[in-house]
């Protein structure tokens, strides 16, 4: 799973200001910086924003953070368990259950633009078989 434009739907929580970007400069404003109110690529602050929004995301759905590895969310439902890892953007999971995955798939697209990949073939630069 890949999740379109990630780091765009993350929220800082400093104030961070920034110049006119070039090609939209304004002459009348050309003394003025600007405040951001979200994060955009290329700012230090954006992976982070992102992170967290997405662990709140996973942690308001009932999914527990890793103690040792935090990108690692699990959850467990009966006698079924989903883990889900997060890599930047990217997110793979697997789950004892079909339905799980599918659960999990439809609520990230109902909050998030994200685009499936198919099975998992390789990950990191690791072969992965199924």
């Amino acid at each position: 799973m890949d999740v379109e434009s990630a780091f765009l739907n993350g929220k800082i929580s400093e104030e961070v200001y920034v110049c006119q970007p070039p090609g939209f400069e304004n002459e009348l404003l050309s003394s003025y910086v600007f405040k951001l109110n979200k994060a955009l690529y290329g700012l230090k602050q954006a992976p982070r924003a992102w992170y967290e929004k997405l662990s709140s995301f996973l942690t308001d759905n009932n999914f527990i953070r890793g103690k040792i590895d935090s990108t690692l969310f699990r959850k467990i439902i009966k006698d079924d368990f989903i883990i889900v890892q997060i890599y930047v953007d990217d997110i793979i999971f697997g789950a004892t259950n079909e339905n799980l995955c599918q659960e999990f798939s439809k609520l990230m697209q109902d909050e998030f633009e994200i685009s499936m990949m198919g099975e998992l073939k390789f990950f990191l630069g690791l072969q992965i078989i199924q």
